[in-house]
């Protein structure tokens, strides 16, 4: 779509770290440097179990000395419960802020000039009254917005965007291969480099120790890694999340979101060359996939 569009993200949530300590207790816990985070730069970052495996992921953007962190709406009281088990004496308090602010996503062609922003991944600035940055994973997904609620529409109605739909944005992030929060990645089990964290800035390997650290260091130093996240092309009905992907009656994958003829599959690594290879065929439900290495990835 090269008309400029915007997309309200209505399942995300804006959750407030403020205090002295703020950046230095996030820095203790997520994966990426909020010594990076200023008014002009925004970071994509995860929380970890102790074991290294996925809790969290969201985005982090600065609003005067406050840090705030636009996630899953659902999630967001979960998230704040973790974050305070490691508060202790730290100077930081934590408020859930969806009501003051609407998420949304912008793109197409000439967003980043529409909203005052550099045409790369991270850059921020303030607008609108709340804040635009491009996507810090990835700038070709386009801009992400924290406005004020009431009057975030009237302010991207004016910049020149026009409402899409849903759908829309979630064919250009799959095509992408881009995950979106639980929809893709499993709670609890999953390890951040098979979704491609590294390669989409979301783990800064010089910051030091963070909660999880460990084993992420380990996968990426050990060439651990046998899964990975790739687009798909879907050609039958589209299967449920959940469906096993399927390559000569073994089971070598699963689907996870998708929209119309387009989704998103943890793959073995060595099932995708043996796919390549041979030309067998790779099977979901009563669907065909054909999969797609982004072009961002390193594997």
């Amino acid at each position: 779509m090269s008309e400029r569009h915007y997309v309200p993200l209505d399942g995300r949530g804006v959750v407030r770290v403020a205090g002295a300590d703020a950046r230095t207790f996030l820095q203790g816990l997520v994966s990426n440097d909020m010594e990076r985070v200023t008014a002009e730069r925004a970071v994509h970052a995860a929380l970890l179990t102790p074991q290294g495996k996925y809790l969290h992921d969201f985005f982090v953007v600065a609003e005067g000395e406050d840090l705030l962190l636009d996630c899953e709406a659902d999630r967001a009281g979960d998230l704040m419960k973790r974050l305070r088990i490691y508060k202790l004496r730290s100077r930081v308090e934590l408020a859930d802020a969806t009501d003051s602010f609407a998420v949304a996503a912008c793109f197409g062609d000439g967003t980043a000039s529409a909203l005052g922003l550099a045409d790369d991944a991270g850059a921020a600035v303030p607008f609108g009254g709340g804040i635009a940055y491009m996507d810090p994973r990835f700038a070709a997904i386009g801009a992400r917005l924290l406005l004020p609620r009431e009057a975030a529409t009237a302010t991207l109605d004016s910049a020149g965007f026009a409402p899409a739909s849903r759908e829309d944005f979630d064919r250009l992030r799959i095509a992408l291969g881009l995950p979106d929060g639980i929809r893709d990645i499993e709670v609890d089990k999953a390890v951040l480099l098979e979704y491609g964290f590294d390669e989409l800035n979301g783990v800064d390997w010089e910051k030091g120790c963070y909660m999880g650290q460990e084993l992420t260091a380990r996968t990426k130093y050990r060439g651990l890694i046998k899964k990975r996240l790739v687009p798909v092309a879907v050609d039958g009905p589209l299967p449920a999340s959940g469906t096993p992907v399927l390559l000569g009656g073994d089971e070598v994958g699963e689907v996870r979101s998708g929209v119309g003829a387009v989704a998103l599959a943890l793959m073995r690594l060595e099932a995708l060359e043996k796919a390549a290879e041979t030309n067998a065929p790779l099977t979901a439900g009563e669907a065909r996939l054909t999969p797609e290495k982004p072009a961002w990835a390193a594997f």
